[in-house]
């Protein structure tokens, strides 16, 4: 049945389908009484986000999770956490391995395509591996920050809040339940736990890096020159970028929300905002009160974002910055790690920058416009929505209706990814015939 579909709308338009799909049962879901703590009817368009951003894994919320949700509504979400994270095809694709069915050759690439593979063979057990290590990872996360939420909250609710904030990390979504002790608070009552912040942390990059560069560690061992190109990479710039931002909100947010704390806490506030920055959605500083040059690092970072989910990627972001140092330097190619990079590639890549600063550029001037509220703040809120980031200056629960849709527009395009949704929007051009070439005046 899957590879029929597939065969008809094509991976692209399958895995944004899938997407709709699953926000809308969660919206359905979330609109009912149960789901409200106070027992009545969610409006739609509330329901709505909150689903969207939960699958989209981004944590932009309109209403605090904790005090606005049930136990069933805070489920659902978590739920919608997990399937957005791992991708609704992987689920799939592991109910028909385990009802022991064979994956038809268009299942196999729409599978390639949902995990971000560039590789048909192996994916039979490259699914299996995510899903297992998801669960492997997530739960020794738990049991980490078990250790710190028992003993406030009791066994069963901080176990409760255990598996729920380490999904939330690991799938990089930044949804908490901190709302308890007060609302929209996230982990700033935690900013000094070292276990938690780095708990969290651990779970977002691990997340944040993304499972093929995992399969190839795990493949190649220490073995760094056997790994892809790709991984190396993502393992080579992830910490440059950890390291760089945290020295960055070190200096910038000495007068502001570093104020008053001590060097060691300093430090661990610097680094957490630096990881969750790019893709999570946590905090332990308050982002509304962060100076203009750490406002404006945050940009950048979302922007960037992880390796397989939020902003352009950093595999996005050093190819097209490399192809620039070889234009420079008078280079024809794109040489990295002793590898020729395609020229498509590096056109893929300059085009989903295109696409995301086309977004954010929209997405601000109408938000600002409707709101009649500062750029800066507007423009940090809607970074983090087309990023998936889902770290926010609050001011988005104060937003009106067409605002909302407007941030879950960006929030599905995206997680479905820039480049994706122009190839399901754009016509393909079969045209075969190759047109006279003109130069133009760039630069």
């Amino acid at each position: 049945m899957l590879g029929k579909w597939s065969r008809k709308l094509g991976p692209s338009r399958l895995i944004a389908l899938s997407f709709v799909i699953l926000i809308l049962t969660g919206t359905f879901l979330l609109c009912l009484p149960v789901s409200a703590r106070d027992g009545n009817f969610t409006s739609p368009l509330d329901a709505l986000f909150t689903a969207t951003s939960a699958t989209c894994v981004t944590g932009l919320i309109v209403a605090d999770t904790f005090t606005k949700w049930s136990l069933f509504g805070q489920i659902v979400i978590l739920i919608l956490i997990q399937i957005g994270g791992i991708g609704l095809m992987s689920f799939i694709s592991m109910f028909f391995i385990f009802m022991k069915r064979k994956l038809s050759l268009q299942e196999r690439m729409l599978l390639m395509q949902a995990a971000g593979n560039t590789q048909l063979s192996g994916m039979v057990k490259l699914v299996r591996r995510i899903v297992s290590g998801t669960f492997l990872i997530e739960g020794c996360g738990a049991l980490l920050l078990a250790l710190r939420f028992i003993p406030r909250m009791g066994f069963g609710q901080g176990l409760y809040y255990a598996v729920f904030h380490a999904i939330s990390a690991f799938c990089n979504a930044g949804f908490d339940l901190m709302g308890r002790y007060e609302a929209f608070s996230s982990l700033t009552g935690y900013a000094s736990d070292v276990l938690v912040n780095i708990t969290v942390m651990l779970l977002i990059i691990i997340g944040g890096i993304g499972f093929l560069v995992w399969d190839d560690i795990l493949k190649c061992r220490l073995s760094f020159k056997n790994y892809s190109l790709h991984s190396k990479i993502v393992l080579v710039t992830t910490p440059v970028l950890l390291v760089g931002g945290a020295i960055g909100y070190f200096v910038f947010e000495q007068n502001y929300t570093l104020q008053g704390n001590g060097i060691g806490e300093q430090i661990l506030k610097s680094f957490f905002a630096s990881t969750t920055m790019r893709t999570a959605g946590f905090n332990t500083i308050d982002y509304a009160s962060m100076s203009p040059s750490a406002s404006l690092l945050s940009d950048v970072l979302m922007m960037i974002g992880g390796s397989p989910d939020g902003g352009m990627k950093i595999t996005t972001i050093t190819l097209v910055f490399l192809s620039m140092v070889s234009m420079l330097r008078g280079q024809s190619d794109t040489i990295i790690g002793k590898r020729r990079v395609s020229t498509i590639l590096i056109k893929q890549a300059a085009v989903i920058i295109l696409v995301y600063a086309v977004y954010i550029l929209a997405g601000t001037m109408l938000i600002c416009h409707i709101e009649g509220l500062p750029m800066s703040n507007v423009l940090f809120e809607v970074i983090s929505a087309v990023c998936t980031v889902g770290v926010t200056t609050g001011i988005t629960p104060h937003l009106c209706a067409m605002s909302h849709i407007i941030l879950i527009i960006l929030m599905y395009g995206g997680r479905i990814g820039g480049f994706t949704l122009m190839l399901i929007l754009g016509k393909q051009n079969k045209q075969p015939l190759r047109r006279p070439k003109e130069n133009i005046l760039i630069g």
